[in-house]
C-alpha cells in the first residue's frame, strides 16, 4: 500500500496531480512544471518533501560510527552544522547520498533518499553490528514516520518563512541550522540547505504538525510569488545545478570520485566503508566521470540514451539525466563519458530515437542563481 505524507490532502485540494514516487503518492505538478520551475527561480517555491527518511544516531560512540559509515568528514562537524555525503558499499559503490545534521555532540540526524530509506536503515544496521566492538554505545533509530519536512527556497524564502519561526534566519549560514519553534510552539529543525540551487530552507517538525505548516506558508506567501512546487519541478531544478540524483547518477556500482562529488570523499580521516577501493580508483586514475552536455542538434536526452565518439565508432558512455532546461531554454544532458574524452568542449553524438545527434560537453553546474 502506498504511503501518504501528512499533506497528502493539501496537495489534492490544490489540484496536484499524484503519482507514484518510492512507495508514496506524491504531487509531480500543480499548475505545470514549466510554471513551478520558473516560479522558484524568479521568488519561491514550497515543496513537501516529506518522503524523505530520517535515521537517529545516538551514543557516546556516534560520531566515530557515522564517521565510519559515511566517507565525508563527520567529526569536523560543530553542534548546528550539516554536510552533505556519500554513503559507500565495501566496494566503493554509492548506497545513498545524505544529509548528516550534528544536533549535539552525540546526536546526529541523517537524512536519506525516500525510495531507500529500508535499505539504508538495513545497512546502517549491518555495519553497526559488524563495528559493534568499536561502537559499543550507538543506538541506530528509524524516525521517518515521525517527520514531515518542507523546504521553502527561492529569493524570497526568508521574506515568507522569518514570520512563522522564533529563529532569526538571516543567521543561519549554509549548510548550518538551528532547532527552534515554528507556529509559535511547534518543535523544529529549520536549516539552510536545499536540492534546487537557491537560497532557501529546509523545516523538520512533527509528522502531524505538516499540513498546519503548509497552509500557514502558503498564505504567508502569497504576497510573495510563492507557488507549491511538485517532484517534476524539483527534478529540473535539481538537474540544472547538477546535482546528482540517485538511480540515476548514483548507483551502488558507482563511486562518487567519478560522480562529480569527488568533493565529500576524504580519504585522510582514516578508516570508513568503500575506503580502500575509492583509495585504489583514485591511485590508478578514473575510467570515465560525470559531465554536462548540451544538445547542438534537435532532441532531448532522457536516462540511458547512449553517448558515441563525434564519428559514431566507439561508444562513450550513457545520458544518466536529461531535459529541456526551463531556465535556459535548452537541451541539455548529463551523463558518464569515458576518459579521455570527457573534457570541456569535446564533441559527442547522442543517440535520440535511432538517430545520432549532435552534442556538446560544457561545464555544470548549468545555472548559476544571479544574487
Amino acid at each position: 500500500m502506498l504511503k501518504r505524507t501528512a499533506i497528502y490532502e493539501e496537495h489534492v485540494r490544490a489540484g496536484g496531480r499524484i503519482v507514484e514516487f518510492g512507495g508514496w503518492e506524491m504531487p509531480v505538478q500543480y499548475t505545470g512544471l514549466l510554471d513551478e520551475h520558473l516560479a522558484c527561480r524568479a521568488a519561491a517555491g514550497l515543496f513537501d518533501v516529506s518522503h524523505m527518511g530520517e535515521v537517529h544516531a545516538e551514543g557516546r560512540d556516534a560520531e566515530g560510527f557515522v564517521n565510519h559509515l559515511v566517507a565525508n568528514n563527520v567529526a569536523k562537524l560543530s553542534v548546528e552544522q550539516a554536510l552533505y555525503t556519500p554513503m559507500c558499499n565495501d566496494e566503493g559503490g554509492i548506497v545513498d547520498d545524505l544529509l548528516v545534521y550534528r544536533r549535539a555532540p552525540d546526536r546526529f540526524l541523517l537524512v536519506i533518499n525516500a525510495s531507500n530509506t529500508d535499505k539504508d536503515f538495513a545497512w546502517m544496521q549491518k555495519i553497526l553490528a559488524r563495528e559493534r566492538a568499536r561502537f559499543s554505545d550507538v543506538r541506530l533509530t528509524n524516525e521517518s514516520p515521525s517527520y514531515s519536512q518542507i523546504a521553502v527556497q527561492g529569493r524570497n524564502a526568508a521574506k515568507i518563512l522569518q514570520p512563522l519561526v522564533n529563529a532569526d534566519l538571516s543567521a543561519i549560514k549554509y549548510y548550518w541550522f538551528k532547532e527552534g519553534t515554528v507556529l509559535g510552539n511547534v518543535p523544529a529543525i529549520i536549516s539552510q540547505t536545499g536540492y534546487t540551487g537557491e537560497y532557501g530552507f529546509e523545516v523538520y517538525l512533527p509528522w502531524h504538525k505538516g499540513a498546519d505548516l503548509w497552509r500557514a506558508l502558503m498564505d504567508a506567501g502569497k504576497p510573495h510569488g510563492l507557488k507549491p512546487c511538485g517532484l517534476g519541478a524539483r527534478d529540473t531544478l535539481r538537474f540544472e545545478m547538477r546535482f546528482p540524483l540517485y538511480g540515476h547518477e548514483l548507483l551502488d556500482n558507482t563511486n562518487p570520485l567519478e560522480a562529480g562529488i569527488e568533493w565529500t570523499v576524504k580519504l585522510a580521516k582514516g578508516d570508513f566503508v568503500g575506503r580502500t577501493p575509492t583509495a585504489s580508483l583514485k591511485e590508478r586514475g578514473l575510467a570515465r566521470k560525470l559531465v554536462g552536455l548540451k544538445v547542438t542538434g534537435r532532441g532531448i536526452p532522457r536516462p540511458g540514451y547512449p553517448l558515441y565518439s563525434p564519428d559514431g565508432a566507439m561508444r562513450l558512455g550513457e545520458i544518466t539525466s536529461g531535459t529541456h532546461s526551463p531556465s535556459l531554454n535548452l537541451p541539455l544532458g548529463i551523463g558518464y563519458v569515458t576518459l579521455p574524452h570527457a573534457a570541456d568542449g569535446a564533441r559527442v553524438l547522442i543517440e535520440i530515437r535511432g538517430t545520432k545527434i549532435p552534442a556538446e560537453i560544457i561545464p555544470t553546474p548549468f545555472y548559476k542563481r544571479p544574487y
